[in-house]
């Protein structure tokens, strides 16, 4: 694929996305924060980086100035990302976590560009035993993670470079979207 592919192939995805799904997502999430809960998010690799600008656009700001917003990303922690691998698996990294933050009716993101990441799977399992409403970002098939989350928003690709820049439009377009109610 030459440049002017990949950028055809990338605005196509993105002027592609369920815009009713992502406001939907940001309804539910700026629902959840209004009510005193929080956002926590995870993925692995460049969707670990997206789940981070995500939660750093809430607890900042985006595009106007309000309140900072309860959001965490599960990605940051190096001490308890290391120790959670090393002493039990690297499965069981995301879920560990959530099982210690996460409370009923906070929004838990797991966000896995196949869908079939094993840690981000367990992550939204451990989510919804604790009756938090799950939301998983992936990529065309929506691959496995589709099956366990409350809602997945899929992107018409199986490129993962575009898949990921599709995720972090989505991320900004909900963000817009909270900002506005804030």
């Amino acid at each position: 694929m030459d440049a002017k592919q990949y950028l055809e192939e990338g605005a196509r995805v993105r002027l592609n996305l369920d815009t009713k799904k992502i406001t939907n997502i940001a309804e539910e999430i700026t629902g959840a924060l209004m009510s005193g809960n929080k956002l926590i998010v995870f993925g692995n690799g460049g969707s670990a980086a997206d789940a981070q600008h995500f939660v750093a656009e809430l607890t900042g700001h985006f595009m106007k100035e309000r309140k900072p917003l309860a959001a965490i990303a599960l990605t940051t922690n190096t001490s308890s990302l290391t120790a959670i691998s090393n002493d039990y698996s690297y499965d069981v990294v995301f879920s560990r976590q959530v099982e210690a933050l996460a409370r009923p009716g906070d929004i838990v993101v797991g966000i896995s560009t196949s869908g079939n990441s094993k840690n981000v799977i367990e992550g939204i399992k451990a989510a919804k035993a604790l009756g938090c409403h799950t939301i998983a970002f992936t990529g065309k098939s929506g691959g496995q993670v589709k099956n366990v989350a409350d809602e997945t928003l899929n992107v018409d690709s199986d490129l993962t470079s575009i898949v990921q820049e599709a995720h972090i439009t989505a991320i900004h377009m909900i963000c817009a979207m909270i900002d506005e109610k804030f």
